[in-house]
This record gives C-alpha cells, sequence and structure tokens, in this order.
C-alpha cells in the first residue's frame, strides 16, 4: 500500500522583528495559494512585542503607547483572530502557512489540533495542561494560561498561529488583560516543572515533533535561517 507523503518545511529563524514575520507570512501565504510552495512553518522568537487581534480590544492595553516604547516594547495591530497578547523572548512560536483543505482539516479542528500540539510538549515534562473551557482561547495548567492561540485563515490558508510559554519574563503579561481574560494568571513551562528545563532550542525542537506528528507530516525539510530578502522581494 503506498503511503501519501505530506511535506513540510520548516524554517528556523530565530529572533524576528514582528513586522518582518508578518510580511514575510503574507508572502508565503501568497505563494501557497498560488501553489508555489509546500506547506511551510515558521519557529521563531520576537523582541517584547503586544499584538491586538482584529477586533481591536485596546481596552486590554493597560498602559499607554508611550509607556510601551519606554519599557522597550512594540504595539501592533493584527487580522489575526484573538484578543490581545505578548509575545517576547524566551517563548516559542510557531506560525503555520498551511493548505487546510489539503490536510482535510476544518477550522475548529486546526485550532484544536494547536491545542494538542501544546498539551503534547507540557507533557513531555511532566506538566498537565488542557485546552481553554467555554470562552477561554488557548492551553492551561489549571487556571493559568501557558499557551496562546490566534489564527488567520484566507482561502483555507492558515498565517499567524501558536505561542508557547517556556521562560518569558511574566511581568509584561501584567501590562494587559491577557486574551481579554481578566481573572486568571499567566505562567509558564520554567515556574510548572520541579526541575531544570533542557535548553530552549531542544524544547523548540520538540514543539515543532508535537506539531509533525499531529498534523501528519512524513517528510519534513529543515531551513535554518532563509535568506528573507529572497523571499520578500
Amino acid at each position: 500500500m503506498r503511503v501519501l507523503t505530506r511535506s513540510l518545511e520548516v524554517w528556523r529563524l530565530g529572533v524576528l522583528n514582528y513586522l518582518e514575520a508578518l510580511k514575510l507570512q503574507e508572502k508565503l501565504v501568497s505563494d501557497r495559494k498560488g501553489g508555489k510552495i509546500t506547506d511551510t512553518l515558521l519557529s521563531l522568537q520576537h523582541p517584547p512585542t503586544y499584538t491586538l487581534g482584529k477586533r481591536q480590544t485596546v481596552h486590554n492595553l493597560l498602559v499607554s503607547e508611550s509607556q510601551l516604547k519606554s519599557m522597550g516594547a512594540e504595539l501592533h495591530y493584527t487580522q489575526r483572530g484573538g484578543d490581545i497578547t505578548y509575545h517576547g523572548p524566551h517563548q516559542a512560536i510557531l506560525y503555520p502557512i498551511i493548505s487546510l483543505r489539503d490536510i482535510g482539516f476544518g477550522a475548529r479542528k486546526y485550532v484544536e489540533t494547536l491545542e494538542l500540539t501544546m498539551i503534547e510538549l507540557a507533557s513531555l515534562h511532566g506538566v498537565k495542561a488542557r485546552a481553554g473551557e467555554s470562552g477561554e482561547t488557548g492551553v492551561w495548567v489549571g487556571e493559568r494560561k501557558i499557551g496562546a492561540i490566534g489564527v488567520r485563515i484566507s482561502s483555507g490558508i492558515t498565517s499567524h498561529g501558536l505561542a508557547f510559554n517556556i521562560d518569558p519574563d511574566l511581568s509584561y503579561f501584567e501590562h494587559i488583560v491577557p486574551c481579554g481574560i481578566t481573572d486568571k494568571e499567566v505562567t509558564s513551562l520554567k515556574r510548572e516543572v520541579d526541575s531544570e528545563l533542557p535548553a530552549e532550542e531542544l524544547i523548540h525542537e520538540q514543539l515543532i515533533s508535537c506539531f509533525v506528528r499531529l498534523f501528519g507530516y512524513n517528510n519534513v525539510i529543515w531551513k535554518d535561517n532563509p535568506s528573507l530578502c529572497d523571499q520578500q522581494s
């Protein structure tokens, strides 16, 4: 019996400015719609950045934009779903640019599988995480949020994605109402485990491996720091 090859390119981009990542995603989405590229997964981190979803719930930002600048953080408005969130160093971020039609997923199953990806990563480190309950997005440990999800789907092609807290500076979350939920804390893998964590690079790799397995890819092509200029020209 012939096994269908499902290919995924994984781009390990290191730390990338949010606007650069946004521009890159837009280019890749266009290329994926046109059939020029295969499914692609961006793995990266951002400098301190706050992003608002398309509902633009700016009331959930608790400080002024000038205060954000003095903290060295940026604010960006996006077209993804979800509410305000924070991205920064020591988070593992995945932006999948994939065709849901090709893998036979609807929007709900896609988001649920992103949640499972983070739940599986947490379980590798002995942390019991769960999907959000009614009105809660993302992934939780008890009543503490460890992973955020905000996606955009255009003509069946995904962009934006998930952010899993490995060991970010959690004080940045005090300046927002994370994801619009007022009475819950934010946590990190570092805070939830009893033992020393492995190197962050390994945790990023584990997250990618969970994604690859749950989405059923069997041919993975790795690219380290591909030339962004070439892709965006």
